[in-house]
């Protein structure tokens, strides 16, 4: 029987580097109607909701024909928006999209739900190749290192496993690859994993896949060919804008 996935984008109307980036106009259309748009062309889908702290969220996705629900102020994370909405439903995955990738690339979900709905994993996300060395170096961009059973070994802001030496002009094959946010669980082993308690790696890399990795749950790497643009920033947005006539 195919199992019944549900995508939660969580969108926050408040942010420090670009406030109300949500709403940012993106070629006539608020940024979180074009992710929700990039969502729609995800296959298998059943469900698309957006989790969001302010009603100015819920009607420009509502206006776009897209349902929205008001999550509570006091949630810290994506993360506790998705797991709050898979509360209060029997998906059998969720997947967790970042509100702020207006160029997210649809395979790269489908991948990373394949892992799932195959059975390999119960939690996966993506990650693509990293072709500049500047790039390492970048603690904007997070690398992940891949072990040969396609799971996931570490995260890092850092220049994994280079910390110590010198970047080789070629990267070739020990290369990290650059994770892209995108999260796919099972119900269960999102809420599980909602209800551990944060850790030192965690708290020092300020990623929190990385509790992940230290309570045992294994989170499967799909492979994708290029990374989304995320935006974070007005250079971001701007690039975005560019990248999207």
């Amino acid at each position: 029987m195919q199992k019944k996935i549900c995508i939660v984008i969580p969108a926050r109307l408040g942010s420090t580097r670009l406030p109300e980036k949500a709403l940012a106009d993106i070629h006539g259309k608020p940024m979180i109607v074009r992710v929700l748009e990039r969502a729609r062309q995800i296959n298998g889908v059943h469900e698309i909701i957006v989790a969001t702290d302010h009603e100015r969220i819920v009607a420009a996705v509502e206006a776009a024909g897209g349902t929205a629900v008001m999550t509570p102020d006091s949630l810290q994370s994506g993360t506790d928006r998705v797991a709050f909405v898979a509360n209060e439903r029997t998906a059998d995955i969720f997947v967790n999209v970042q509100g702020d990738e207006p160029l997210l690339d649809p395979k790269a979900v489908e991948r990373t739900l394949a892992l799932i709905e195959g059975g390999r994993f119960t939690m996966a996300t993506p990650a693509a190749p990293i072709r500049h060395r500047d790039d390492l170096k970048n603690s904007n961009i997070v690398k992940v290192l891949v072990a040969s059973d396609g799971r996931a070994a570490y995260f890092s802001r850092f220049p994994i496993p280079y910390s110590r030496g010198d970047i080789p002009a070629d990267l070739g094959a020990l290369a990290p690859l650059q994770h892209i946010g995108v999260y796919a669980y099972t119900r269960e082993t999102l809420l599980k994993f909602w209800k551990l308690e944060r850790t030192t790696w965690e708290v020092a890399e300020s990623l929190e896949q990385l509790r992940a990795l230290y309570h045992g749950i294994p989170i499967g790497v799909a492979l994708t060919e290029k990374a989304s643009t995320g935006v974070d920033t007005i250079e971001d947005l701007e690039r975005v804008r560019s990248l999207m006539v």
